[in-house]
Protein backbone atom coordinates (compact mmCIF):
# COMPACT_ATOMS: atom_id res chain seq x y z
CA UNK A 1 0.00 0.00 0.00
CA UNK A 2 2.74 2.50 0.70
CA UNK A 3 4.11 1.94 -2.77
CA UNK A 4 0.69 2.53 -4.28
CA UNK A 5 0.30 5.76 -2.38
CA UNK A 6 3.75 6.85 -3.47
CA UNK A 7 2.93 6.11 -7.08
CA UNK A 8 -0.27 8.10 -6.84
CA UNK A 9 1.53 11.08 -5.35
CA UNK A 10 4.14 10.89 -8.08
CA UNK A 11 1.43 10.91 -10.77
CA UNK A 12 -0.26 13.92 -9.20
CA UNK A 13 3.05 15.76 -9.01
CA UNK A 14 3.81 15.01 -12.65
CA UNK A 15 0.38 16.29 -13.70
CA UNK A 16 0.90 19.51 -11.76
CA UNK A 17 4.36 20.28 -13.17
CA UNK A 18 3.16 21.63 -16.59
CA UNK A 19 0.74 23.99 -14.87
CA UNK A 20 3.47 25.22 -12.56
CA UNK A 21 5.81 25.72 -15.52
CA UNK A 22 3.39 28.21 -17.16
CA UNK A 23 4.30 31.51 -15.62
CA UNK A 24 2.14 34.64 -15.73
CA UNK A 25 3.22 36.99 -18.62
CA UNK A 26 4.86 40.17 -17.35
CA UNK A 27 2.79 43.28 -17.31
CA UNK A 28 3.86 46.03 -19.75
CA UNK A 29 5.87 48.77 -18.15
CA UNK A 30 3.85 51.81 -17.30
CA UNK A 31 4.50 54.82 -19.56
CA UNK A 32 6.18 57.70 -17.81
CA UNK A 33 3.86 60.54 -17.00
CA UNK A 34 4.15 63.44 -19.47
CA UNK A 35 6.21 66.32 -18.22
CA UNK A 36 4.24 69.38 -17.31
CA UNK A 37 4.62 72.15 -19.88
CA UNK A 38 6.82 74.95 -18.72
CA UNK A 39 4.83 78.05 -17.95
CA UNK A 40 5.72 80.83 -20.36
CA UNK A 41 7.31 83.76 -18.57
CA UNK A 42 4.89 86.63 -18.13
CA UNK A 43 5.86 89.79 -19.94
CA UNK A 44 6.59 92.58 -17.56
CA UNK A 45 4.84 95.85 -18.26
CA UNK A 46 7.46 98.51 -18.85
CA UNK A 47 7.41 101.19 -16.21
CA UNK A 48 5.99 104.56 -17.25
CA UNK A 49 8.56 107.10 -18.38
CA UNK A 50 9.67 109.54 -15.72
CA UNK A 51 7.87 112.84 -15.64
CA UNK A 52 9.80 115.63 -17.34
CA UNK A 53 11.28 118.34 -15.20
CA UNK A 54 9.25 121.49 -15.84
CA UNK A 55 10.68 124.95 -15.37
CA UNK A 56 8.57 127.64 -13.75
CA UNK A 57 6.36 129.40 -16.29
CA UNK A 58 6.82 133.11 -16.91
CA UNK A 59 3.99 135.63 -17.32
CA UNK A 60 3.81 135.15 -21.10
CA UNK A 61 3.45 131.39 -20.74
CA UNK A 62 0.83 131.73 -18.01
CA UNK A 63 -1.17 134.10 -20.22
CA UNK A 64 -0.91 131.74 -23.18
CA UNK A 65 -2.12 128.83 -21.05
CA UNK A 66 -5.29 130.75 -20.23
CA UNK A 67 -6.12 130.93 -23.95
CA UNK A 68 -6.16 127.17 -24.40
CA UNK A 69 -9.60 125.63 -24.79
CA UNK A 70 -9.93 122.96 -22.11
CA UNK A 71 -12.01 119.83 -22.46
CA UNK A 72 -12.83 117.45 -25.30
CA UNK A 73 -12.28 118.12 -29.00
CA UNK A 74 -14.21 116.24 -31.70
CA UNK A 75 -11.70 115.30 -34.41
CA UNK A 76 -11.67 113.54 -37.76
CA UNK A 77 -12.37 109.80 -37.94
CA UNK A 78 -14.58 110.19 -34.84
CA UNK A 79 -11.56 110.49 -32.58
CA UNK A 80 -11.27 112.65 -29.48
CA UNK A 81 -8.52 114.79 -28.01
CA UNK A 82 -8.67 116.06 -24.45
CA UNK A 83 -6.82 119.09 -23.12
CA UNK A 84 -6.49 119.89 -19.42
CA UNK A 85 -4.24 122.00 -17.24
CA UNK A 86 -1.22 120.23 -15.80
CA UNK A 87 -2.24 119.00 -12.34
CA UNK A 88 1.05 119.96 -10.67
CA UNK A 89 2.78 122.82 -12.50
CA UNK A 90 0.99 126.03 -13.47
CA UNK A 91 1.33 127.24 -17.04
CA UNK A 92 1.52 123.78 -18.65
CA UNK A 93 -1.09 121.77 -20.55
CA UNK A 94 -1.69 118.02 -20.79
CA UNK A 95 -2.92 116.79 -24.18
CA UNK A 96 -4.46 113.28 -24.15
CA UNK A 97 -4.90 111.36 -27.40
CA UNK A 98 -5.71 107.65 -27.48
CA UNK A 99 -3.61 106.25 -24.59
CA UNK A 100 -0.90 108.88 -24.75
CA UNK A 101 -0.52 112.02 -22.66
CA UNK A 102 1.75 114.84 -23.83
CA UNK A 103 2.88 117.63 -21.54
CA UNK A 104 2.82 120.89 -23.50
CA UNK A 105 4.22 124.37 -23.05
CA UNK A 106 1.78 127.00 -24.42
CA UNK A 107 3.29 129.66 -26.68
CA UNK A 108 1.30 132.46 -28.32
CA UNK A 109 2.58 133.12 -31.85
CA UNK A 110 2.68 136.50 -33.59
CA UNK A 111 -0.19 135.41 -35.89
CA UNK A 112 -2.53 134.80 -32.96
CA UNK A 113 -2.33 130.99 -33.15
CA UNK A 114 -1.70 129.15 -29.90
CA UNK A 115 1.13 126.62 -30.05
CA UNK A 116 1.22 123.81 -27.50
CA UNK A 117 4.81 122.60 -27.68
CA UNK A 118 5.69 119.17 -26.32
CA UNK A 119 8.34 119.56 -23.62
CA UNK A 120 10.05 116.41 -24.98
CA UNK A 121 10.13 117.85 -28.50
CA UNK A 122 8.04 115.07 -30.03
CA UNK A 123 4.67 116.62 -30.80
CA UNK A 124 3.05 119.98 -31.38
CA UNK A 125 -0.60 121.04 -31.16
CA UNK A 126 -1.76 124.18 -32.93
CA UNK A 127 -4.97 125.98 -31.98
CA UNK A 128 -6.43 128.46 -34.45
CA UNK A 129 -9.84 130.07 -34.63
CA UNK A 130 -11.72 127.31 -36.42
CA UNK A 131 -9.84 124.12 -35.50
CA UNK A 132 -6.87 122.48 -33.82
CA UNK A 133 -4.44 119.83 -35.04
CA UNK A 134 -1.84 117.54 -33.46
CA UNK A 135 1.47 117.09 -35.29
CA UNK A 136 4.39 114.71 -34.92
CA UNK A 137 7.43 116.93 -35.33
CA UNK A 138 9.80 113.95 -35.52
CA UNK A 139 8.36 112.63 -38.78
CA UNK A 140 6.73 115.86 -39.95
CA UNK A 141 3.18 114.47 -40.20
CA UNK A 142 -0.20 115.22 -38.72
CA UNK A 143 -1.37 112.74 -36.13
CA UNK A 144 -4.94 114.06 -36.00
CA UNK A 145 -6.64 116.99 -37.70
CA UNK A 146 -9.92 118.90 -37.74
CA UNK A 147 -10.24 118.86 -33.95
CA UNK A 148 -12.98 121.29 -32.92
CA UNK A 149 -13.79 122.49 -29.41
CA UNK A 150 -17.29 123.81 -28.57
CA UNK A 151 -15.81 127.31 -28.29
CA UNK A 152 -14.39 126.99 -31.79
CA UNK A 153 -17.81 125.91 -33.05
CA UNK A 154 -19.22 129.19 -31.71
CA UNK A 155 -16.51 131.15 -33.53
CA UNK A 156 -17.23 129.31 -36.78
CA UNK A 157 -20.95 130.03 -36.53
CA UNK A 158 -20.33 133.70 -35.71
CA UNK A 159 -18.01 134.04 -38.70
CA UNK A 160 -20.62 132.53 -41.01
CA UNK A 161 -23.28 134.90 -39.73
CA UNK A 162 -20.96 137.87 -40.26
CA UNK A 163 -20.26 136.80 -43.83
CA UNK A 164 -23.96 136.56 -44.59
CA UNK A 165 -24.59 140.04 -43.23
CA UNK A 166 -21.52 141.53 -44.86
CA UNK A 167 -20.86 140.22 -48.38
CA UNK A 168 -17.70 142.30 -48.65
CA UNK A 169 -16.29 140.57 -45.57
CA UNK A 170 -17.14 137.22 -47.15
CA UNK A 171 -15.35 138.20 -50.34
CA UNK A 172 -12.32 139.37 -48.39
CA UNK A 173 -12.24 136.10 -46.44
CA UNK A 174 -12.46 134.13 -49.67
CA UNK A 175 -9.59 136.15 -51.08
CA UNK A 176 -7.43 135.47 -48.03
CA UNK A 177 -8.05 131.76 -48.36
CA UNK A 178 -7.30 131.83 -52.06
CA UNK A 179 -4.67 133.74 -53.97
CA UNK A 180 -4.93 136.91 -51.96
CA UNK A 181 -6.69 138.86 -54.71
CA UNK A 182 -9.75 140.72 -53.54
CA UNK A 183 -12.59 140.02 -55.98
CA UNK A 184 -14.20 143.13 -57.51
CA UNK A 185 -17.25 143.81 -59.64
CA UNK A 186 -17.06 142.82 -63.27
CA UNK A 187 -15.28 145.46 -65.19
CA UNK A 188 -16.79 146.93 -68.35
CA UNK A 189 -14.94 145.99 -71.53
CA UNK A 190 -12.31 148.53 -72.37
CA UNK A 191 -13.14 150.87 -75.24
CA UNK A 192 -11.14 150.28 -78.43
CA UNK A 193 -8.18 152.60 -78.78
CA UNK A 194 -8.83 155.78 -80.74
CA UNK A 195 -6.54 156.33 -83.68
CA UNK A 196 -4.45 159.43 -83.34
CA UNK A 197 -5.44 162.18 -85.77
CA UNK A 198 -2.73 163.29 -88.14
CA UNK A 199 -2.01 166.98 -87.91
CA UNK A 200 -1.44 168.73 -91.24
CA UNK A 201 0.56 171.94 -91.39
CA UNK A 202 -1.69 175.01 -91.68
CA UNK A 203 -1.79 176.75 -95.07
CA UNK A 204 -0.07 180.10 -95.13
CA UNK A 205 -2.54 182.97 -95.21
CA UNK A 206 -2.48 185.31 -98.22
CA UNK A 207 -0.88 188.66 -97.56
CA UNK A 208 -3.09 191.73 -98.06
CA UNK A 209 -2.23 193.90 -101.08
Amino acid sequence: MPSLRGSTAALILCAALPALAQTTPPKPAAKPAPKAAKASPTKKTPPPPPEPVLADADEAQLAAAERAYLGDYACEFKETVNIEKHPKVAGYINVSWKKQVFTMKPVLSSTGALRLEDVTGRTLMIQIANKSMLLDTKIGQRLIDDCVHPEQVKLIEAARAAQINDPEAEAAAAARSGLGITPTAAEAPAAPPVAAKSTKPAKPTAKAK
